[in-house]
């Protein structure tokens, strides 16, 4: 499944969250927005020891002898020190940026035309911008918390220019951040739970992500629901750091892809799930609690069932749930015996996208659809064939082979063991072994 169908069907059904850091920033104003370094650098040429604090908080060719937050705590007490405050000296450096006048016009659209909640550690009001005076509320520490409705929703978790003083900038507003609950960090909590997150403009390591995602990874397993949290990364990451960040925090990862290409795909996606959202919630419920079912022809459409997976998430629904459970099997053994109608090429196909998908969301290991999702990789990886081969499915291979590292390494560790017990066939064994 195209990450960008998921993501499209979020925006449809105003379940999507983005969260975006300083790279998204730099991205909308093409590069002129400060990195959090540059930024602190920028603080140090307004001190009349400029030169001197530069070199030895920034040595060239060493590494930083501080954090960047304890960073940003030594050049507040030189600022203190010479009158000035380092809250208002950011704001003031942070208003001057504005939106680059070209290259935006995609991620505009999506701004002013949809309905979604942005959760952002950047000061600046860029992504206010981008909805050119549309319905969009502002949120952030030191301000009046906004009670009417509004299609976008921005919540600046560390303050914003509005409100300087409450800017989260050193290592002393951090430790008083993390310590304290607040309407901000309930807020936040409840955004992750509710909603599919793209995480735009940060680094895999940022500690402060981290520590978000440990509690949204806590509050996933506990409740057997799907991964709903994207990273998008402008440049390459490994299989080991995308495992890693799937076992540990729940995030899947998304390489190689420009903030402004992103929101260029999403919008090719947006048609294909327009209008859809009311009508897969309806048809979910009527087959979970009105003895219903859905009919081989909606199940023989690909996109059917990344519809329904996304439906159960939109309910608040549990993938482990009873009835979940039952029509998750039933939908699978139904697309099992449509691969055994004649021609039916695309379905084989499809059941491997299918079951990748479900894969990469879940940790099988722990729910009941253990057997019967093993089962059906079993029957897809033995009619698939790596070359064009007549009665095998050389689609399905292609499919496994490239996606199979989408999936969480437990999946991978567990369909690996299977398929080496149950199937001698060459060609499972090349891609199950796969690194």
């Amino acid at each position: 499944m195209s990450f960008f169908y998921e993501i499209a069907y979020a925006a449809e059904s105003d379940r999507l969250c983005f969260f975006t850091g300083t790279g998204f920033s730099k991205a909308v104003t093409r590069n002129r927005a400060p990195s959090w370094q540059g930024l602190l650098e920028d603080l140090c040429g307004l001190l009349k020891v400029k030169g001197e604090i530069k070199a030895s908080l920034f040595p060239e060719g060493n590494v930083m002898p501080l954090s960047l937050e304890e960073t940003a705590q030594v050049i507040a007490i030189e600022l203190q020190r010479e009158g000035k405050s380092i809250h208002q000296e950011t704001a003031a450096l942070i208003s001057k940026v504005a939106l680059s006048t070209e290259g935006n016009e995609k991620i505009a659209e999506f701004f002013k035309e949809r309905s979604f909640r942005i959760v952002t550690t950047n000061y600046d009001k860029l992504a206010e911008s981008l909805c050119s005076g549309g319905d969009v509320q502002t949120f952030a520490p030191g301000l009046p918390i906004p009670r009417s409705k509004s299609k976008v929703k921005v919540y600046h978790v560390h303050g914003s220019v509005d409100s300087p003083e409450d800017m989260v900038i050193t290592s002393e507003d951090y430790f008083r951040f993390f310590h304290a609950e607040s309407y901000f960090s309930r807020k936040l909590s409840t955004v992750l739970h509710e909603n599919t997150v793209v995480i735009l403009g940060y680094s895999l390591g940022d500690t402060n992500l981290k520590s978000i995602m440990n509690d949204y990874k806590k509050f996933t397993s506990n409740h057997s629901i799907g991964s709903s949290v994207i990273f998008v990364s402008r440049s390459p990451v490994s299989q080991y750091l995308k495992d890693y960040y799937s076992y540990c925090f729940g995030i899947r990862v998304m390489d190689n892809m420009e903030t402004i290409t992103f929101f260029e795909l999403l919008s090719d996606e947006l048609p294909k799930v327009k209008g859809k959202h009311e009508a897969s919630l309806d048809n979910l419920k009527n087959v979970l609690f009105r003895n219903h079912s859905f009919t081989r022809e909606y199940i023989r459409i690909e996109n059917s069932f990344f519809e329904i997976i996304a439906s159960i998430n939109a309910s608040g629904l549990s993938l482990v749930n009873e009835k979940v459970i039952t029509l998750l099997a039933n939908v699978i053994e139904v697309k099992r015996k449509l691969t055994g109608e004649s021609g039916a090429w695309e379905q084989y196909e499809q059941l491997a996208k299918w079951l990748v998908h479900l894969g990469s969301i879940l940790d099988i290991e722990k729910t009941p659809l253990k057997g019967i999702y093993l089962e059906a990789v079993l029957l897809s990886m033995q009619t698939m064939r790596k070359e064009l081969y007549y009665g095998y499915s050389w689609h399905a291979y292609k499919i496994w082979q490239n996606s199979w590292t989408s999936m969480t390494s437990q999946n991978r560790a567990i369909v690996r063991a299977y398929i080496l017990e149950k199937s001698t066939w060459a060609d499972a064994h090349s891609v199950v072994n796969t690194a």
